[in-house]
């Protein structure tokens, strides 16, 4: 399984055999391509968890990049920017991030692709992707540090946890040249060498850095060093045809990216209410009620009205989910769709439904961006994580499977499905590819 992560079906379709992406143009002359849909809210530790686990944030309970810890009365940050890493505390976020997803937050329901297939006694690996939940003990390759993470049976994540010596290069330095994604083809050529694995995730994040940057159809530089990254897969095989001898694929991103040209805080509208507590990143936000705040959920989400940068409110009221929208409000109904919102319904009903959200979700109007607890944007260049098509559609190739995935959250299924291992009792109903 290959993800790039941020790639727009757009950018996809118009770099497949133009010569700008060969490796990616010889896997979309083989296989089956479409238009599938991410999750909500469209931000990538949510949609990884949701690749990994097949299924939606009810399940999997990581409701965004920065979020409030209800229990621990502390918020949770992820890495929305360097600076608001500060901000939340350095060593808290990094620990928050590489170890505390996986072992603390991760929901305990929900069931990883790493698990059930070791668990079938397969042997998976997985590169840089950050839901990594498997059953197998790493300690840091870094003196001094103690902590262990519990990954697939072969386990590399950014140089700090390798469970083999292959010789791969750092991986943090100069991202903007692609060094991670570097790092990863280096581990990948090792193990495609070895035929060293049963099930791969060879996650690839350095184009979504660029598209954040320059916009989400003008990265074609980082696209090219992705796709060379894929092509080192294809050499250590013997060549493409060799690869695909051996291997079925599927590829895809986590989510799409819109351009956006303005930011806000969406703190602003509750400036005066110290019993709320709002945390934002990109597009899409949540609000909390802290305990004393006198405001229940309907009343936060009047408070938005108005307010150009939130197009869609979500919150619950009793039973049910509602969603906001120019003054009005509509049931949520899970089996049905919301808005133009693709696969609406079900993605907000998921997200409003996580344990670990907010009483309240924002999802962004067209071209607005909510600023992190740092005040970082990326206004000028891209973003995502609204229930927005733009950042909901990721491309979907697969080759050798019997199923399609229409959404992220069916990728997990049909892989399970290929080696014949039982899915989840929550996972979605899978469709034939032919």
């Amino acid at each position: 399984m290959i993800v790039i992560d941020g790639l727009t079906p757009s950018m996809f379709e118009a770099a497949v055999g133009d010569g700008r992406a060969p490796a990616l143009s010889f896997l979309a002359e083989r296989g089956r391509y479409s238009r599938a849909v991410s999750t909500f809210p469209s931000l990538t530790p949510v949609c990884l968890s949701s690749i990994a686990t097949g299924a939606h944030p009810d399940i999997h309970h990581i409701p965004h990049l920065v979020w409030y810890d209800r229990e621990h009365a502390r918020v949770i940050e992820y890495g929305s920017s360097f600076a608001a890493i500060r901000a939340a505390g350095m060593a808290r976020s990094i620990l928050d991030t590489i170890i505390n997803m996986n072992r603390v937050h991760l929901g305990a329901d929900a069931v990883t692709i790493y698990e059930s297939l070791e668990d079938a006694g397969l042997t998976t690996a997985a590169i840089n992707i950050t839901c990594y939940r498997g059953r197998t003990r790493h300690m840091p390759t870094l003196r001094g540090l103690s902590i262990p993470a519990y990954g697939p049976k072969r386990f590399f994540f950014y140089n700090l946890f390798e469970s083999d010596a292959t010789g791969a290069p750092l991986a943090v330095f100069g991202r903007a040249q692609g060094s991670i994604d570097a790092y990863a083809a280096a581990v990948g050529r090792w193990l495609v060498t070895r035929d060293g694995f049963d099930f791969l995730v060879y996650y690839l994040p350095d184009y979504d850095f660029a598209s954040h940057a320059h916009g989400p159809d003008e990265a074609f530089e980082a696209l090219g060093r992705s796709d060379a990254a894929i092509g080192a897969l294809l050499d250590a095989a013997g060549g493409p045809e060799e690869f695909l001898d051996r291997y079925a694929v599927v590829f895809c991103s986590d989510h799409g990216q819109t351009h956006v040209d303005r930011h806000v805080r969406l703190e602003e509208p509750f400036a005066s209410d110290a019993d709320v507590l709002v945390t934002a990143s990109n597009r899409a936000g949540m609000l909390y009620r802290l305990p004393g705040c006198k405001l229940d959920a309907r009343q936060l989400a009047l408070r938005l009205d108005g307010f150009d940068a939130a197009e869609t409110v979500l919150f619950r009221e009793g039973d049910e989910v509602i969603a906001r929208r120019d003054g009005a409000d509509v049931r949520v109904d899970r089996d049905a769709e919301l808005f133009e919102y693709p696969d609406g319904g079900a993605r907000a009903w998921a997200a409003v439904n996580n344990p670990n959200a907010g009483e309240v979700i924002v999802s962004a109007a067209p071209g607005f961006e909510f600023a992190d607890l740092a005040g970082r944007h990326h206004a000028g260049g891209g973003s995502h994580g609204s229930l927005r098509r733009g950042d909901s559609e990721v491309p979907m190739l697969t080759i050798g499977l019997e199923s399609q995935p229409r959404s992220i959250v069916e990728i997990a299924p049909a892989v399970l499905q290929h080696f014949g291992v039982e899915s989840p009792s929550y996972a979605r109903p899978l469709t034939s590819a032919a």
